[in-house]
């Protein structure tokens, strides 16, 4: 579900840009760091759902809102074209060079105009915590995050963990799932840009979701669980 519905999007495709212009590797761990953290946040979310509400009625919730995104996304496949990837990394693209070019007036405001001195290398654990928290590190986590906030994959992975008694499963299926994504992103996301058809990978998307609904459907008629009779 976190592969179908992360390829080409905007997700993916920041990274992608990212890559193009940074260390992947700098990237590759932003972002995972930034997903991680969504992924945990969402699955505890969800998780504590049905201390609120019974698990009969979380279940129902659920199934309701696979369905209805499901059937959102394949109405948005319908309206895209086959081309889609590409425009939208083009689009990306072109914001991430607005992005940069006003960081870089913003410094040289705050500078006054003055070179900054270079700083002298250091070594061991002070590298280490100086590429982490690189700004690069911090612009794409930021935009990582925020890009997921609200994200498809961020409501599809609360649902998962509400309507499931295994939280640590969703935690770590989503972050291996969002793991792949973000490798592919990185490595060969200009190339998976042209290649795929978003289109097609969002109608994929969207008939897993409503399979998800049906699942659900069926495991709270057939398969309920035990303490809610209780």
């Amino acid at each position: 579900m976190i592969m179908v519905s992360e390829i080409g999007d905007r997700t993916f495709l920041s990274n992608c840009v990212m890559a193009m212009k940074h260390d992947r590797k700098l990237v590759f761990f932003s972002a995972m760091t930034a997903l991680s953290l969504m992924a945990v946040l969402s699955a505890v979310l969800g998780y504590t759902l049905p201390a609120l509400l019974s698990k009969k009625y979380t279940q129902y919730i659920a199934i309701i809102l696979f369905v209805v995104f499901g059937v959102k996304m394949i109405m948005e496949a319908r309206e895209m074209s086959h081309n889609q990837a590409e425009e939208e990394l083009e689009e990306v693209n072109k914001q991430l060079i607005v992005d940069d070019e006003e960081a870089i007036n913003l410094e040289e405001l705050e500078s006054g105009g003055q070179v900054a001195e270079p700083v002298r290398k250091s070594s061991g654990f002070i590298n280490l915590i100086n590429y982490i928290l690189s700004p690069t590190f911090v612009k794409i986590f930021t935009i990582t995050f925020i890009a997921e906030w609200g994200d498809r994959s961020q409501i599809g992975t609360i649902i998962l963990a509400a309507s499931s008694n295994y939280p640590f499963n969703v935690i770590l299926g989503t972050i291996i799932g969002h793991g792949i994504c973000t490798a592919l992103a990185v490595i060969c996301g200009k190339l998976l840009a042209q290649k795929i058809s978003v289109k097609t990978v969002t109608y994929i998307g969207g008939c897993l979701f409503i399979l998800f609904g049906v699942y659900t459907l069926l495991e709270a008629i057939f398969w309920p669980d035990k303490d809610e009779d209780i």
